[in-house]
């Protein structure tokens, strides 16, 4: 039916070309044609009870393909990546290289893979942070300490200047390569979001970009760099949790879901509980960090 080449690109990215043949093609669109048919309906017929030669004339072309190629390119992707043992973190990218009417088709997908992870050695350049943090907090002669300092707010917010540096040396220490089609991905989401965003305020994306003293090209490099940083800290910290065996227990879920009031807001809470435990797992894995 098709045959498929899969090519590594760079940073964790493959290019799979598939080629299908056109009687393949034929058949497929016989069969979408079929079950199309069955839903088909006009004046003096029931609905799937139009006779096929009747049905042809009034069911375009256009459509018969928009549904082969709906239905069959996933089916194609699935036993690929399934073969090929690809693991994509993303929707690929579909391109018809060549796609005429009786003729060989040929497709192009690219998909953003998985990336590897090389921690490198994080826990010594943790333990560098927190050693540095110590000679800055030693008592001097004529240092006062204000009561501020022992304040909840003054402890978290040194808890958190801590993780950021932690976090910063991880990134340092740490081989990750996003695929540029997840940032290409993330990147279009956010200008979209960012346009209506200035529209609702009244304003054209010129006169947004000249009152933050930005031009679009410092704009997207901006976000890419900021995209890409966040990608890597996910992915890193899934690895960390994964070489630590940090898990997310059923009695902490149950915790998370007891303090949740409103039965309604716990209903969807539970219906969503793998979101909130990749949650808490990333939560635990910071207090690991925090704790070396």
């Amino acid at each position: 039916m098709y045959t498929h080449t899969l090519k590594k690109l760079v940073k964790n990215t493959s290019e799979i070309t598939v080629d299908i043949d056109k009687e393949s093609i034929e058949k497929e669109y016989k069969i979408t044609f079929l079950k199309l048919l069955q839903n088909f309906e006009m004046p003096g017929f029931r609905k799937g009870k139009v006779p096929a030669n009747i049905a042809e004339k009034h069911i375009k072309k256009e459509a018969v393909y928009e549904e082969l190629i709906r239905t069959l390119i996933p089916n194609i992707y699935s036993e690929i990546i399934k073969k090929e043992s690809v693991k994509p973190v993303l929707q690929p990218k579909v391109d018809l290289i060549k796609a005429n009417e009786k003729e060989d088709w040929q497709i192009k997908i690219t998909v953003a893979e998985k990336p590897s992870v090389e921690l490198g050695n994080y826990k010594e350049a943790i333990k560098k942070i927190k050693a540095e943090q110590k000679k800055d907090e030693i008592w001097t002669p004529g240092k006062q300490s204000s009561k501020s300092d022992d304040s909840e707010k003054e402890k978290s917010k040194k808890k958190q200047e801590l993780l950021n540096l932690i976090l910063s040396a991880i990134l340092n220490e740490t081989k990750c390569e996003i695929s540029d089609l997840i940032i290409e991905e993330e990147l279009n989401q956010r200008l979209a979001n960012l346009l209506t965003e200035i529209q609702k305020i009244g304003l054209t994306v010129d006169a947004y970009l000249k009152s933050k003293n930005l031009t679009k090209e410092e704009l997207n490099k901006r976000y890419k760099s900021e995209i890409e940083q966040t990608y890597k800290l996910e992915f890193i910290l899934a690895e960390l949790a994964d070489k630590e065996n940090i898990k997310v227990e059923n009695s902490d879920l149950e915790k998370l879901f007891s303090s949740i009031s409103d039965p309604k807001e716990k209903e969807a809470a539970k219906a969503n509980s793998y979101f909130y435990a990749s949650v808490l797992r990333k939560q635990k894995t910071l207090d690991y960090l925090l704790g070396l």
